[in-house]
């Protein structure tokens, strides 16, 4: 960088020779005046009043005029006379906080590179002070003819110096207070705050002149013999406008904007077609289908597949519906299952009655097995009895 003004920072006793060097440019791009009938550029030529004569840069010279169009010459030389003390020297008056230099006074940066070898400690070590004092130097300096102050501060290792203006430069804002009767209501500080949490920081690196970028482009387009096409007028505003619906409206659209992904992203997963589902709230037995229909977990676990939807009576008796294919292919399954839940639960009945015949015969066969026992004592009784008469009787013809 070409440095434009070589002096010295006078800290104290200490002097730091340095080099000023612009911090900022201007991107801006510049247009010539031309004459409109033939495209001719138009220049700016210094002529005498008196003679009306063209003159050059050397025949020219200051003059102040007067509050009554007097002008009085001023020669360099009266310039030269003047005591200027910072001619050559960034004077540091003293160091506050960088909280109370007003921006409102902020003019062109510019960095301050130390000057020679020598220099380099005395700079670094005017670096560090400031550094671990966390304050600002304020400072006088010459430059372009005039004395000015400026305020010196570190960014990345280098000594950084803003030009300032004079207190008695700043105008009063008191014509542009707005009435003091007018009043803000808490429920729009609550919204202007919702909307400032919503918005919330910027990278400024990553900020750029979009007008810039248009006039590059429409020269572009000129030179090759395409003009761009109008842009679409926007609305600037100056309408008067129900403030906490336009809060409103400006925090939806900042979610929105800043939730623009993460919402496709669940209507993707949601739908697949862009298209978000309704949520209803279901019972646990129950889950709900990408497809939106409604699936009993224990069916799912059963047979591995979504039961569907019933459209038709809550009941189903199996017969084929006179309504059309639509609503007997919807019963069917309904039917189905209606039949096998009856199946299942006339099952333990069915070996429950397998229980309690098996116990019946069981019993039926032990009182036959009694039965039979009880004949066979009565047959030997009744045989013995027999034997018995039979013996008497021998006995009594004997």
């Amino acid at each position: 960088m070409r440095s434009i003004w070589n002096g010295a920072i006078s800290f104290g006793l200490v002097s730091i020779p340095v080099k000023l060097m612009n911090a900022t440019e201007n991107h801006s791009v510049s247009f010539r005046q031309v004459h409109l009938t033939d495209g001719g550029r138009i220049r700016y030529r210094k002529v005498c009043e008196v003679d009306e004569e063209e003159v050059t840069s050397a025949e020219t010279g200051k003059a102040y005029e007067d509050a009554d169009g007097t002008l009085i010459p001023i020669t360099d030389e009266d310039l030269a006379s003047l005591p200027l003390p910072t001619n050559k020297t960034i004077e540091i008056l003293g160091f506050v906080p960088s909280s109370r230099i007003d921006p409102l006074q902020m003019e062109t940066a510019y960095y301050l590179s130390a000057n020679g070898i020598p220099a380099g400690k005395p700079y670094t070590l005017l670096r560090e002070a400031l550094k671990r004092s966390e304050k600002v130097a304020v400072a006088k300096f010459a430059l372009r003819g005039r004395e000015r102050l400026g305020m010196l501060r570190v960014t990345e290792d280098v000594i950084v110096m803003h030009g300032l203006l004079w207190p008695d430069e700043l105008r009063s804002p008191e014509d542009v207070v707005p009435d003091s009767g007018t009043k803000v209501r808490a429920a729009e500080l609550d919204l202007a705050d919702a909307l400032m949490d919503t918005l919330g920081g910027v990278d400024l690196d990553t900020l750029h002149d979009d007008y810039r970028e248009a006039v590059e482009e429409l020269v572009a387009a000129k030179a090759a013999g395409e003009p761009l096409e109008p842009a679409e007028e926007t609305d600037t505003g100056g309408k008067v406008i129900d403030l906490v619906a336009a809060l409103e409206k400006s925090v939806r659209a900042a979610k929105e904007s800043q939730g623009g992904a993460e919402g496709a992203g669940s209507r993707e997963e949601a739908g697949g077609d862009g298209e978000v589902a309704d949520v209803h709230p279901i019972g646990r037995s129950a889950r709900r289908t990408p497809t939106g229909k409604t699936v009993s977990r224990s069916a799912g676990r059963d047979s591995g597949k979504p039961r569907p939807k019933e459209t038709g009576a809550k009941k189903s008796t199996g017969r084929k519906s006179t309504g059309g294919a639509a609503s007997t292919d919807e019963r069917k399954p309904a039917a189905h299952k209606t039949t096998a839940k009856k199946t299942t639960a006339k099952k333990p009945a069915t070996k429950t009655a397998t229980k309690k015949t098996a116990a019946e015969k069981a019993t039926a066969k032990k009182a036959t097995a009694k039965k039979a026992t009880a004949k066979k004592a009565t047959a030997k009784k009744a045989s013995a009895h027999g034997s018995a008469s039979g013996r008497r009787s021998s006995r009594s013809s004997a």
